[in-house]
């Protein structure tokens, strides 16, 4: 089965942070299916190629089922398309941006299903809905739990509508969370339990509280059963941040030989504060098993400081055997070696500090511009004041396209460092990203010269863009040009598909 990168990918060209904003919230709907009782189904509009001349339907690119009663769908929903007639709620929702309630439930075989649609805003803009779908068939009184549940589960339905959750991308704390039945508790605005689920009550006497939690201020109670000062500041800390200002956290609290894992999570619908989540686990064994994979996850890093210190001292060898080198060209070509084992060697650093093998290219490539500016004039290069700035994003990518891609771009910002311009004249060259679901466009812009009549890429004898044509069409399966700019000067687009063939 395609996976949701793949889906976004086929139908839809949204930007790539909005495609991970709709990845974030896959991420975390688990515990909002769990809190409502219900399966949720995230949509998004099909292209206006998909639809051809009728107006563009949706398709369910991702479906959630909850843990805590059974679903109203037994096959599975993903890449189903439906009119906007045959969805009105959802069509609404898309239309309008806000949330709306079906009046009229329908039936889904034998199941009565009333469904709830929830924009997903990214940048003010509706981007996808996501659907909230109800079991009605037999209604009854719902237990103190499953009002607990559920209120939590309608203000985060409000502030997904909102664009306040999932937390922004760079303060995810949803990785690895306690799920809603490892334990819940709900906090009013002043940090009070108004309720506490038995495995919640039971992760807290097994840390050694023997009274009741509900009508317990969280962070007192906690403060007073965790032996060290800095673990329940934390705790204070996160749970004040929640509070007051609805922000997420997650944090380890060990007393007694217990670990218990709490995320907490600031509801704030409307901007208004509304209390706190707090979902909590026992993950004492889990602890004692991760502590085996630890030095697994260190050798392998380890590998990747290696190579990369063993790459530093080849670059400094070639640099001081090209400084001793009296041939213009030996040295040139030495120099060229210097910057592109710099840039292998880049890569594996960042690799060395990575635990998912995943790099990223905009900081191997901001720390790469200074390298080259150092290494041009030293091999006897173009002494032209040039400057490279970047714009837009690359984002992560695996190792096995991170390393080609980084040479590939080095080789074209040298190359238009070293022939676009001549001795003592000032240019600038634009390193363009520009990132979607489908694919990784780059473009490195000079304003100099331009191409010499006649060039032909496929003909130049040039290391460097041979270099670049063997990588691009090996490695990346991608295609590279070279043109003139839309202002003079020199355009080389690199196209790299993302979506896997």
């Amino acid at each position: 089965m395609a996976s949701l990168a793949d889906l976004l990918a086929i139908h839809t060209d949204l930007p790539g942070r909005a495609a991970r904003h709709l990845q974030r919230i896959v991420a975390e709907w688990q515990l909002l299916a769990d809190l409502s009782f219900a399966d949720l189904r995230l949509w998004v509009r099909e292209d206006s190629a998909e639809s051809d001349s009728r107006e563009p339907g949706y398709v369910c690119i991702a479906q959630c089922r909850p843990n805590t009663r059974p679903t109203v769908y037994d096959t599975d929903g993903i890449e189903v398309t439906v009119e906007p007639w045959q969805a009105p709620t959802l069509h609404a929702a898309y239309e309008g941006g806000v949330v709306v309630r079906g009046v009229t439930p329908t039936w889904t075989g034998p199941v009565r299903v009333r469904r709830q649609a929830v924009p997903v805003l990214w940048k003010g803009e509706v981007i996808a809905v996501l659907t909230r779908d109800f079991n009605v068939t037999h209604p009854r009184t719902p237990s103190p739990l499953e009002v607990a549940y559920t209120e939590c589960a309608d203000d985060l339905s409000k502030m997904v509508a909102e664009g306040a959750f999932p937390e922004p991308e760079d303060h995810p704390t949803g990785e690895a969370s306690p799920r809603a039945g490892d334990g819940f508790i709900r906090l009013d605005p002043e940090g009070t339990v108004v309720f506490a689920s038995p495995n919640a009550q039971s992760a807290y006497r097994r840390m050694g509280a023997f009274t009741d939690l509900e009508g317990s201020v969280l962070a007192e109670l906690s403060a007073q059963l965790v032996g060290d000062r800095f673990e329940s500041e934390e705790l204070t800390d996160a749970l004040d941040g929640a509070l007051a200002r609805g922000d997420g956290a997650r944090l380890e609290l060990t007393t007694g030989g217990v670990t218990v894992v709490l995320r907490v999570l600031g509801l704030r619908p409307g901007g208004r504060p509304a209390g706190a989540v707090v979902l909590l686990r026992d993950v004492s064994e889990l602890k004692r098993r991760d502590r085996a994979l630890i030095s697994k996850d260190a050798t392998i890093r380890e590998i990747h400081h290696r190579v990369k210190n063993n790459l530093q001292s080849v670059s400094a060898l070639l640099r001081l055997q090209a400084r001793r080198t009296r041939n213009d060209e030996a040295k040139r070509a030495l120099f060229e070696s210097v910057r592109r084992v710099a840039s292998i060697a880049l890569v594996h650093e960042t690799l060395s500090m990575s635990v998912d093998e995943q790099v990223d290219i905009d900081g191997v490539v901001d720390r790469l511009i200074p390298i080259m500016a150092d290494v041009a004039p030293a091999s006897g290069g173009a002494t032209a004041a040039v400057t490279v700035l970047r714009r837009g994003d690359f984002g992560f990518l695996d190792a096995d396209r991170a390393m080609p891609l980084v040479m590939v771009v080095t080789e074209l910002i040298q190359n238009a460092i070293e022939h676009a311009y001549g001795v003592g004249e000032t240019g600038t060259v634009e390193l363009l990203a520009d990132r979607s679901t489908r694919r990784l466009e780059v473009i490195v812009r000079d304003d100099g010269a331009g191409l010499p009549e006649g060039f032909a890429l496929g003909d130049s004898d040039r290391l460097g863009l041979q270099i670049v044509r063997t990588l691009v069409a090996s490695e990346l399966g991608g295609e590279i040009t070279l043109a003139a700019g839309p202002s003079g000067g020199t355009d080389a687009v690199l196209r790299v598909p993302l979506q896997p063939a």
